[in-house]
């Protein structure tokens, strides 16, 4: 039974032997260091870096589901890259909002 199973991920279309299943599976690396981030203080989140990163996310999705085979590996992935970054941006949005001024905290705005 086992074996079978190993037999059929391993000759499936996003297989282990593809890059269908290799690339989305690296990709998660962005999402733990997006976790990671979460601890990072607000004033040191980066706005450009978590703004591509939500949309990237956003539009590798839907990819992900117009390509063939259908990757829910790839979809997986970039949907918690979007919901972490977008939680990030909402971190800044919520910390300058608590200062009472509409201003984005100036580390925040700029690479570092």
């Amino acid at each position: 039974m086992a074996a079978a199973r190993l037999r059929a991920l391993w000759e499936h279309p996003a297989g282990l032997k593809t890059v269908f299943f290799w690339a989305p599976t690296m990709k998660w690396g962005l999402v733990y260091a997006s976790l990671s981030d979460m601890k990072r203080p607000v004033e040191n989140v980066s706005i450009p870096q978590c703004t591509v990163l939500a949309m990237t996310g956003m539009v590798w999705t839907r990819y992900s589901f117009v390509i063939h085979p259908i990757n829910y590996n790839l979809a997986g992935a970039n949907v918690f890259v979007a919901l972490t970054n977008l939680y990030q941006l909402s971190r800044v949005v919520r910390h300058s909002g608590s200062k009472g001024d509409n201003s984005l905290p100036s580390s925040a705005t700029s690479s570092k």
